[in-house]
């Protein structure tokens, strides 16, 4: 693929993923490897103190609605914990309480703990994608992510950022596209 072909934002600068697994997690940099659509994700360089979104967004003049968040959450049912991560556009939240309870059939859902979400998924805290992540853990994608022309996500590291366009984030190896999981 051309470096024209790649999902390209002003101000940043687009590099074929494939060919640059040093800017991304070893869990990430796997599963790209093993999936076709990887050759239509580009990779970009950050400063690591812009990877909160928001800062990002800000920094490079993006919109909110370009980003993708992941989060990760956690519940129990009859002692099985049973773990996901949703994927939501930035410029909304998941709907934990609800939708998401509801999905993992869980009592009381909760965000994964920082240290947890950051030893289980081995990526750094502001970065963590649903690209690698568990195999056991349930992939939560939010319907309307699918409509980002290009989506800007984690790498699993802070210092760069993963570009996908939105129809492609929801073709993620077990991604469940779910209406109204974000509100």
């Amino acid at each position: 693929m051309a470096l024209t072909d790649l999902p390209q934002l002003p101000g940043l600068r687009s590099l074929p993923v494939l060919e640059r697994p040093d800017l991304v997690a070893a869990p990430v940099a796997a599963a790209l490897a093993d999936w076709p659509g990887a050759s239509g994700v580009a990779v970009v360089e950050i400063d690591p103190e812009l990877a909160d979104t928001a800062a990002m967004s800000a920094a490079y003049d993006l919109p909110m609605e370009a980003g993708a968040n992941c989060v990760l959450v956690a519940g129990k049912r009859e002692g099985e914990e049973r773990i996901a991560a949703c994927l939501v556009r930035a410029d909304t939240r998941a709907d934990v309480n609800h939708t998401v309870k509801r999905l993992l059939d869980v009592r009381k859902p909760s965000f994964l703990p920082l240290e947890r979400a950051v030893t289980e998924s081995e990526m750094e805290y502001g970065g963590i994608t649903p690209v690698g992540l568990p195999t056991g853990w349930r992939l939560l994608v939010d319907a309307r992510v699918a409509d980002i022309d290009v989506a800007v996500i984690g790498s699993g590291l802070r210092r760069s950022k993963l570009l996908v366009p939105g129809g492609l984030l929801v073709q993620l190896p077990r991604a469940e596209v779910v209406e109204g999981l974000a509100g």
